[in-house]
């Protein structure tokens, strides 16, 4: 019990460390694919530490709501670890807790805090970021219900752990087409959840542009510092689920020994590579799409989600 503990530990260490820098280095690899030099991969840790030394001011409008909500947006993502294969190929303590429709519905919380609180302060464009975002989510999630719909077909479960042995190859020498579709349509939704483009523009800062960025325009301090850390931390726990149960689980940790959970650090960190060469890629070859388009984006991935069920059931 005590080896399991441990490796729960350092898997919310691991997201909560390294979730940063997989921010500074896609943003140094976007710099580099656009013939710019690019911030410093540490950039988002030189970022944090300085609005954690500065004060904050809060609207005297402001509710509970508005102060609970960056403690919820960095809480959720570390809940999500322990449900999920960051570092073992092995159930740990609270891994059957939940299932990954749970580990959505607890995302999904941390967002609707930051909702409510971007409305909060009757900021306008608060509001208009929260009405965008909620769209968004909207849209999202009939893609999210029939990835599970395949996943639990095909693996007979969805707990995570079950998934990726289940998942993975089928068992057989062959990729089937219905895995393919799923795993497009999941990372489309990554792409909407975690504000990228073609859906958002991470980097922008044009208010009536925003989505996502624009619920926390009236953060400031340590609260804006724990909102931009639980967003690192999202987009770090969607691609671990995204490589790690639906692509592959080599190199995860057969046993709790310090050799296997530094081989499966170091393996997880080339995943996130892989996956920001590939965010990077996308971003620096479309452009962000305009609002009444983003309907058509995540329509697509509705129907690639959708294919995907039917393919399974036909056999294909």
């Amino acid at each position: 019990m005590s080896s399991l503990l441990v490796a729960n530990f350092l898997q919310i260490l691991v997201v909560l460390l390294f979730s940063p820098l997989l921010k500074g280095v896609t943003g140094r690899l976007k710099g580099v694919v656009q013939s710019r030099h690019g911030p410093s991969i540490w950039q988002p840790y030189f970022d944090l530490y300085k609005l954690c030394r500065k004060d904050e001011v809060i609207s005297e409008d402001a509710s509970w709501i508005f102060r609970a909500a960056p403690l919820v947006s960095f809480a959720v993502p570390l809940l999500v670890t322990v449900l999920i294969p960051v570092l073992t190929a092995f159930p740990l303590t609270w891994a059957f807790m939940g299932d990954m429709l749970g580990g959505g519905f607890i995302l999904s919380l941390g967002g609707f805090f930051a909702t409510l609180a971007a409305m909060d302060t009757a900021s306008p464009y608060g509001q208009m970021g929260s009405s965008r975002t909620r769209m968004v989510s909207f849209l999202a999630e009939p893609v999210l219900m029939c990835v599970f719909f395949v996943v639990s077909l095909v693996a007979g479960s969805t707990i995570p752990y079950v998934v990726n042995k289940a998942w993975y190859l089928g068992g057989k020498d062959v990729i089937y087409p219905s895995h393919v579709l799923v795993i497009i349509a999941f990372f489309m939704v990554i792409l909407a959840e975690t504000g990228r483009i073609p859906v958002d523009n991470p980097e922008g800062h044009f208010e009536l542009a925003m989505i996502d960025e624009s619920k926390s325009l009236e953060y400031s301090g340590k609260a804006f510092a724990l909102v931009k850390w639980g967003g690192y931390m999202k987009l770090f726990v969607l691609l671990t689920i995204f490589m790690n149960v639906l692509i592959t689980p080599l190199g995860l940790a057969g046993a709790v020994t310090p050799v296997a959970l530094l081989l499966a650090v170091g393996s997880l960190l080339l995943k996130m590579l892989a996956g920001a060469i590939v965010i990077v890629v996308i971003e620096s070859s479309l452009a962000k799409l305009r609002l009444f388009r983003v309907g058509e984006f995540l329509g697509a991935a509705f129907v690639v989600s959708l294919l995907g069920l039917v393919t399974f059931f036909i056999g294909v």
